[in-house]
């Protein structure tokens, strides 16, 4: 196996104590796509022994500032089923913002004060993880502004829609009274959003010149209907919001006054506040440029650097992930070679990759029959993943998982797949979105492992699982360390094939198509950033070394710009989680077990890299000790 890693990786924190934390990302959002303690799973304690008095200032610390962040971001605290504010959302002013990092800041030297020798191993790691959201978050304190506050992918203009729909069901009458306000209440919100952009262009921190004109698409299919226009179809919000107050069954009185106010909010609130939206960023079309990557931006490398630490929670360089990119397509290449051998086909792999992305077969037909067929099948992939489960985790989530296609409002700018998870009472389902817009996009031969990323068990299973962690603060269940969330996801894939899955070797190749894409992302993300490729140059290479389509390539390259960084996280999270668990099989022999594997590695939550191995350092030792 390609080793990517030399010496200890050194992790980095998180985002800020608030909002990521609270939200997905995503809970996710996010998600990507869990039970006892928090260093590995153990029998109950009947009589744990009392905690010191410095552990419960710490403990205390924790819940304060947990509940004063879900108060500060009731948007976020929505995917968390918390409906004490869901007339709200989140405020992204520069005050607000401001306000943030000084509170980040108030906690770090809070967390300086604490005696971590008082504290238990557990809550040791606690410490470690809360500190390291703190001090990342004040590490890209200086490159706020060069995240972009919206770009094509998501972004403001479709995430409230996301909210409503989701996230806000409509149980009572406040519930819907909720729903009316958070419409009314949503100029507030974009005008945080407008300052933001302001902010950017002042700073000379631009969109760029493509992006514009589909978030306006965007932006505006979400006018589209009534009210909004003479159309005989509902809006997007419109539709929502009618069907969640049919089945609430009111007085027909109440009834009509609730969608009399819904309706003119959305005409009043909603629809004057997108305008301004979609006018605040095509205001900077004429001065959007046409360079794709981030090394445009002032300080764009150090930017950069930082977007891949945050990422990757590791020190590796632009140069390193790059080559680490390069040599993994070539490993990749030729797994694919030995199951074109299978095939009994004969020729190029290029000519190979070319017959695979053209070949009707092996796709449904885009048509909604088509669609239906694909959701279908991949409930079915994950409903037949479940039943092996038990054989591979202890560890197991309860909350429910549905597979659903991406809205129409959304579908042609998001992305091919994604997961929203649930919150810790059950009360929603994880959701796997499948994008189905283009069904050209979405290949049978990918279908069983883009399911187990995002579904079973990949995201739902890890996500789930931190949810549901027992002895834990509630901040640790929910932070998120994309390395981790997914390499975890395309791990998945991989432990799938051991599981049994993948027997018809289009669907074996199709998971190898899958590794593949995640290993030329590390190319073209920093070809992209560092090596100042154009966008046209990033599509051209996936289309030669991948089997996908090409909307497909661009799609994704149009993420890889909106999102610097992220994408490298995948398959370096994969390739470390893959050597520690040969790490573990080769210190432990015939002691390994490969179900306190995995639960060891989501025990704990989302954790760097490098606590990663300090917590499979501590399986392999115990393991041992008790020979």
């Amino acid at each position: 196996m390609f080793r990517l890693y030399q010496g200890r990786l050194q992790s980095f924190a998180m985002r800020t104590g608030s909002a990521y934390r609270a939200l997905w990302l995503l809970v996710a959002v996010l998600l990507v796509s869990c039970d006892k303690t928090a260093d590995e799973p153990a029998s109950p304690v009947v009589n744990a022994p009392p905690i010191s008095a410095e552990q419960q200032r710490l403990e205390d610390f924790f819940a304060a500032t947990w509940e004063a962040d879900l108060a500060r971001y009731p948007a976020s605290a929505s995917y968390l089923g918390i409906k004490d504010q869901q007339d709200q959302w989140n405020d992204v002013s520069e005050s607000f913002q401001l306000e943030s990092l000084e509170l980040t800041r108030q906690r770090l030297a809070f967390l300086e004060g604490i005696d971590t020798t008082q504290l238990s191993p557990a809550r040791q790691l606690s410490y470690r993880l809360y500190r390291l959201d703190l001090e990342r978050t004040l590490a890209g304190a200086a490159f706020r502004h060069h995240r972009y506050v919206i770009h094509q992918f998501r972004g403001p203009h479709t995430s409230p829609i996301s909210l409503l729909v989701n996230v806000h069901t409509i149980d009572s009458e406040q519930d819907a009274e909720d729903y009316i306000a958070r419409l009314n209440n949503l100029p507030d919100y974009f005008d945080g959003v407008i300052e933001q952009i302001q902010i950017r262009m002042d700073k000379g921190l631009y969109l760029v010149d493509w992006m514009i004109p589909q978030i306006v698409e965007s932006a505006g299919n979400v006018l589209v209907g009534a009210p909004f226009d003479q159309s005989d179809s509902p809006s997007v919000i419109w539709a929502d919001f009618n069907d969640k107050l049919a089945a609430l069954k009111v007085e027909p009185a109440i009834a009509d006054q609730l969608q009399e106010a819904a309706r003119q909010a959305l005409l009043t609130a909603v629809k004057p506040a997108y305008e301004r939206l979609m006018a605040a960023v095509q205001s900077q079309q004429a001065a959007a440029p046409r360079e794709d990557g981030v090394w445009r931006f002032p300080d764009g490398d150090a930017f950069y650097a930082n977007r891949l630490r945050d990422f990757t929670t590791t020190n590796l360089t632009p140069e390193a992930i790059h080559q680490a990119g390069l040599a993994n397509v070539e490993r990749l290449h030729q797994e694919m070679r030995a199951v074109m051998a299978e095939l009994g086909e004969e020729g190029e792999l290029s000519a190979f990759l070319d017959q695979v992305r053209n070949d009707e077969s092996l796709r449904y037909d885009n048509t909604e029959v088509g669609r239906l067929a694909y959701l279908d099948a991949a409930r079915t992939a994950i409903d037949r993943m479940a039943e092996r489960l038990p054989d591979y985790f202890g560890l197991l989530p309860q909350s429910d998982l549905i597979v659903k296609r991406v809205e129409a409002y959304r579908e042609q700018s998001a992305g091919k797949a994604f997961y929203q998870s649930p919150p810790p009472d059950g009360s929603r389902p994880g959701i796997y979105y499948a994008n189905l817009y283009d069904m050209n996009s979405m290949p049978t031969t990918d279908l069983e492992a883009l399911a187990f990323h995002e579904g079973l068990p990949g995201h739902h299973l890890q996500l789930s699982i931190a949810a549901e962690l027992g002895d834990v603060p509630d901040f640790q269940r929910y932070t998120r360390f994309t390395a981790f969330s997914e390499g975890w996801g395309l791990y998945s894939e991989y432990l799938a094939k051991e599981m049994g899955f993948y027997q018809d070797p289009y669907s074996n190749f199709g998971r190898l198509a899958m590794e593949l894409w995640r290993a030329a992302r590390l190319v073209v993300d920093t070809g992209l950033h560092h090596k100042q490729w154009t966008r046209e140059q990033a599509v051209a290479y996936l289309v030669a070394n991948t089997p996908n389509a090409e909307y497909d390539c661009q799609r994704a390259i149009e993420r890889y710009i909106a999102m610097p960084g992220q994408a490298t996280a995948y398959m370096i999270g994969k390739l470390r989680i893959v050597e520690l668990r040969e790490m573990a099989q080769e210190a432990l022999g015939e002691q390994f077990n490969i179900r306190a594997f995995h639960d060891t590695v989501l025990g704990s939550g989302a954790v760097p890299l490098d606590q990663l191995e300090a917590n499979v350092q501590g399986l392999i030792q115990r393991t041992l000790a008790s020979r």
